[in-house]
């Protein structure tokens, strides 16, 4: 039999598989997380007709002769490369700006997947569409997350009050010079706010600071009041830590004693910017939450508080093209993939767009000309098969 005709029907059977990919590409050009397919195709065995010949003094070399025994599949890739992303607004809707992949988790079993559509079931875990749960990534461990929308946030009483910003030379104001009066919050033991003034004041002798805090609800007159001195180091160039003062002397029977934190205080400038930001908060319950470009999952308590409840962890592979599809927009490790590098988003990995989704990564142009080259390519090898055909029956005629 002609080898044409074999060689005709390889080809045939390599663009069918083709026309399959093609298609499923095309199938899932809305599929949020999708990666294509590309078929390559490389030729078989060739049968040797005549080797090769060197040259010698009296005659030129010659070089092999061979017939092609037609063509065979190479690959068929899954190309990773990133798609655009669509805002939803949806604050559940993650996309992955740059290279990673997320980790979900069902039983023992981690897969891994670019569709970031996610949902909180019923015991607040944060789960993919077909209910399996996303992974954060703590100190080397991964964990579900979870939003407890019962949560409560206890309240804790301040201990301490931190002093940063700058404040000029003191010499360069008069005694008794100060800043205006500002006011900040404070918690007692008993979870109960109290608003206070304070003052930054140039003290009697010209030569340092006092913060002076006061509270003015208290019943005595003057009202009560702690001064604390602020020994600035000018060798150092820093301020020197107050004792403790006890916030009891201000008439708040309940709070306890809170340390002044001068860390980040400098002397600098003419100009009065220093604040003072005490700790402590009220007791507070989940009214939301959000995640960050870090993967970040920050509740927000009714007391104004932010508290992380988790940070999405992302994936990275040596060669994404040797991850196996397990359906379902899922991934699953191979032998040739590569260990997953599990970490936080950043250093490496990209960053996350909360209310966003990545779309397919089908071009539907591409698809469609590919479509076409496939059909006429198809046709040319049936065309092979047909010619072959007439010449046997020549053949076959010739006995006539």
């Amino acid at each position: 039999m002609l080898r044409s005709m074999y060689s005709g029907i390889s080809g045939m059977k390599n663009f069918q598989t083709k026309l399959d990919v093609i298609g499923n590409n095309i199938a899932n050009v809305n599929t949020y997380g999708f990666k294509k397919g590309r078929v390559t195709f490389k030729d078989t065995m060739n049968q040797m007709v005549a080797g090769a010949s060197a040259a010698t003094d009296n005659r030129g070399g010659t070089n092999p002769m061979q017939i092609g025994l037609g063509s065979a599949l190479a690959t068929i890739d899954t190309i990773h490369t990133g798609s655009s992303l669509q805002s939803t607004g949806r604050a559940l809707d993650l996309g992955i700006d740059g290279d990673g992949y997320f980790v979900v988790k069902q039983g023992d079993q981690i897969l891994y997947t670019r569709a970031g559509n996610f949902y909180v079931d019923d015991n607040g875990t944060l789960v993919n569409s077909d209910g399996l749960k996303v992974q954060a990534y703590k100190s080397g461990v991964l964990e579900d997350i979870v939003v407890n929308v019962n949560a409560t946030l206890p309240a804790l009483a301040t201990n301490e009050i931190k002093l940063n910003g700058s404040l000029p030379d003191p010499s360069t104001l008069k005694p008794g010079a100060g800043s205006d009066v500002q006011q900040m919050k404070i918690v007692d033991e008993k979870g109960v706010e109290h608003t206070l003034d304070y003052q930054y004041v140039v003290d009697a002798a010209g030569t340092g600071w006092e913060v002076k805090i006061t509270n003015q609800k208290s019943t005595t007159d003057p009202k009560a009041s702690i001064s604390v001195a602020l020994a600035y180091d000018a060798t150092n160039k820093t301020y020197t830590a107050p004792a403790d003062i006890d916030l009891a002397t201000l008439e708040l029977t309940d709070a306890g004693t809170a340390k002044i934190n001068v860390d980040k205080l400098k002397q600098d400038g003419d100009s009065i910017t220093a604040q003072a930001n005490p700790n402590g908060n009220l007791s507070g319950k989940l009214e939301s939450f959000n995640i960050g470009p870090t993967g970040e999952v920050n509740g927000v308590y009714s007391n104004g508080q932010i508290r992380s409840l988790g940070t999405v962890a992302l994936a990275k592979f040596s060669n994404t093209s040797g991850l196996l599809k397990a359906g379902n927009n899922l991934f699953q490790e191979t032998i040739n993939s590569g260990t997953a590098n599990i970490n936080v988003p950043g250093s490496g990995r990209g960053s996350i767009a909360a209310g966003s989704l990545e779309m397919s990564n089908v071009d539907l142009s591409e698809e469609f000309t590919e479509m076409i080259v496939t059909q006429r390519g198809f046709q040319a090898n049936t065309r092979i098969i047909t010619t072959s055909d007439e010449i046997l029956q020549e053949l076959v005629n010739l006995k006539r």
